[in-house]
């Protein structure tokens, strides 16, 4: 048995925990025992039929097996899944059954697959990224850790996808692109040449309109 913890309570941990009901329908050792969130309003309430359990740091109260982190926002699930990792916690993949996932294609532990994503031969996910409901992602392209591929994005062939990158809603990128880390693809925008990293780009076709400072640091 696979007993599961998830990290976050929110819509997207909602997401997770019903792609973990779908698995197990057909994986009956896949078992999801529970949430834990910051917020505590939400503590002993039942969402999809399991209890948030408390706060994050009642984690080592809790037996358990595997952990996922279910939280939008890159950074902060970066650094969530970071301590877990050096806390030697084992981070489990949520992959719905309804992805299309060639037989080839290798994903980081951590991340989540949501329903209707598709990622094509030669394909390789990082650790704990997101590929949300309907995106693609096409062959021989890379999706660096942490980052994320929201709903309707859709990835041509050989694209590169930096660490702790959002590629926004209904979003495109050419094959053979490369968008840097930490960056942002602002929703409905075509890339059509690189981005580079730390950098916000909107439009059709996308054009860099801010850069960051560093990872998690102000713009300008």
């Amino acid at each position: 048995m696979m007993n599961i913890l998830i990290i976050g309570a929110g819509g997207h941990g909602q997401v997770v925990a019903d792609i973990l009901h779908c698995m197990r329908l057909s994986n009956p050792e896949v078992c999801l025992i529970g949430y834990l969130d910051d917020n505590p309003d939400s503590h002993g309430n039942i969402i999809l039929g399991v209890r948030v359990l408390g706060p994050p740091a009642a984690l080592r109260q809790i037996a358990h097996d595997a952990v996922i982190v279910a939280i939008g926002d890159n950074q902060v699930r970066s650094r969530y899944f970071d301590d877990l990792r050096q806390a030697g916690e084992t981070l489990a993949i949520a992959r719905h059954p309804q992805s299309i996932i060639a037989s080839d294609v290798k994903i980081g532990c951590g991340s989540m697959i949501c329903a209707g994503a598709i990622v094509n031969t030669g394909a390789c996910i990082g650790e704990n990224v997101i590929l949300n409901t309907g995106c693609s992602v096409d062959h021989h392209s890379r999706i660096g850790k942490h980052a994320h591929i929201a709903p309707g994005a859709h990835l041509g062939g050989e694209v590169n996808v930096g660490d702790g990158t959002l590629v926004g809603l209904g979003s495109s990128i050419i094959p053979r692109c490369s968008v840097g880390a930490w960056s942002i693809v602002g929703a409905g925008a075509v890339v059509h040449r690189d981005i580079p990293d730390s950098a916000t780009a909107i439009g059709v076709p996308a054009k860099v309109v801010r850069r960051h400072l560093e990872r998690g640091g102000p713009a300008f």
